[in-house]
């Protein structure tokens, strides 16, 4: 993963001989551009994450180079209001098309080591794909808001139901505890006051019925009660936020005599 460093296109010092674009867009113009298949990115603490970008660059003149970031702030090109940078290890590829001069499809691959790069590195929620491209000429054109993307945090579910066995009609315990990833500590703490459906699964049955809403406590623990009728699983299910990745507790069997 690169240094968390301004895109060069929108920096001229960061690459010598090329011109700063004189707008915020120069001649080269991108399009079509597909984060991640067009799904949220959820990193955990550790598990390194391979993201790929797809995009169209078009410039009649032709393109030498391309570049692509991810990044949160306001003006891409002031260091003080970028809060968040992801960069590249290697320049994407570009392949320009057979039968339309200047149009190149291109593909950039963005290997985030959350430990080392969300850490102090922008938040949660959404950020912005910025490219930029070179011309034959050396003129640099670029557009820091082609896309956007969702980058969440893993989060992590259980349950376990009590007692077990259990006699038919008598009551049943769910605890469970929601859990998020910590980008800066490398932990999984808690994650207070969010709501989760419990659900319960018939023994010899693929469907799980939602019976509550249950909503976690202050450290992200969960707890209700419900009858015992029959033989079945109970779990829990988180839907998810704009920041945090949905979640599903393994299902915990109940033998019901």
């Amino acid at each position: 993963m690169s240094a968390l460093a301004l895109p060069a296109a929108a920096q001229a010092s960061e690459r010598p001989g090329v011109v700063h674009p004189n707008d915020s867009l120069g001649n080269t113009k991108f399009s079509d551009a597909v984060i991640n298949g067009g799904k949220a990115i959820v990193l955990g603490t550790t598990a390194k994450k391979s993201v790929t970008v797809t995009y169209t660059a078009s410039n009649e003149s032709g393109i030498t180079l391309t570049e692509a970031f991810l990044w949160q702030g306001t003006d891409s090109s002031n260091t003080d209001d970028i809060t968040g940078s992801l960069g590249t290890d290697d320049n994407p590829s570009c392949t320009e098309s057979t039968t339309d001069i200047g149009v190149y499809s291109c593909k950039a691959v963005f290997n985030i080591d959350p430990a080392a790069d969300l850490k102090d590195n922008g938040v949660a929620g959404t950020w912005k794909l910025f490219l930029g491209a070179w011309d034959l000429y050396a003129n640099a054109g670029y557009d820091d808001n082609v896309a956007t993307a969702s980058i969440k945090k893993l989060s992590k579910l259980t349950a376990n139901a009590t007692p077990e066995p259990v006699k038919k009609g008598k009551t049943i315990t769910v605890a469970g505890k929601l859990t998020r990833a910590n980008w800066e500590t490398g932990k999984y703490p808690g994650y207070g006051s969010q709501s989760a459906k419990l659900q319960f699964r018939k023994k010899g049955s693929s469907t799980y019925t939602t019976l509550k809403t249950v909503r976690a406590g202050s450290t992200g623990a969960l707890k209700s009660t419900t009858k015992a009728t029959v033989d079945g699983y109970y779990r829990y299910v988180f839907a998810g936020t704009a920041t945090t990745a949905a979640s599903t507790a393994p299902g915990d069997f109940v033998d019901v005599k």
